[in-house]
């Protein structure tokens, strides 16, 4: 479960190390700001930027009943991230599946993958897709 939040704690602190430093320096303001900065780069990073994370075989049976896509992610992926902005509100009609959170899931992805735990790895009726285009998978979550 640390391991999630590792990237994002770790931003956070450096943040408050950077506040200290410029409130030392007589720089309020300043500091302020890039702590604001760092502290927007670790919800970022947190696993709080992506939609409710389920296990893989819960995944694995929703997505059977609605056709729904299955996307493996890890938090601080900068990949994983990106797919999640530019996917908007309809990132929440996916199944994502946190892999450093459930074994099973980072076992499905490197099934997928040959071993590694490449993400983000979508799965669509059978078929992977490593780092998938993202209208590709935009146009499969768009309601019919």
């Amino acid at each position: 479960m640390a391991r999630r939040w590792t990237l994002a704690i770790v931003t956070a602190t450096c943040g408050v190390v950077v506040l200290v430093a410029q409130l030392r320096a007589g720089l309020p303001v300043v500091g302020g700001v890039e702590f604001l900065i760092f502290l927007v780069l670790a919800l970022l990073l947190s696993p709080w930027a992506f939609p409710r994370s389920v296990g893989a075989a819960m995944a694995q049976r929703a997505s059977a009943a609605d056709g729904q896509p299955i996307v493996y992610w890890r938090p601080g992926c900068r990949y994983c991230l990106h797919l999640r902005f530019s996917l908007g509100r309809l990132a929440r009609r996916a199944h994502w599946v946190d892999i450093w959170h459930d074994p099973a899931g980072a076992a499905a992805v490197r099934a997928i993958t040959g071993g590694n735990e490449t993400v983000p790895t979508v799965v669509l009726g059978g078929q992977a897709v490593v780092n998938p285009d993202r209208a590709w998978l935009r146009e499969r979550l768009r309601p019919s």
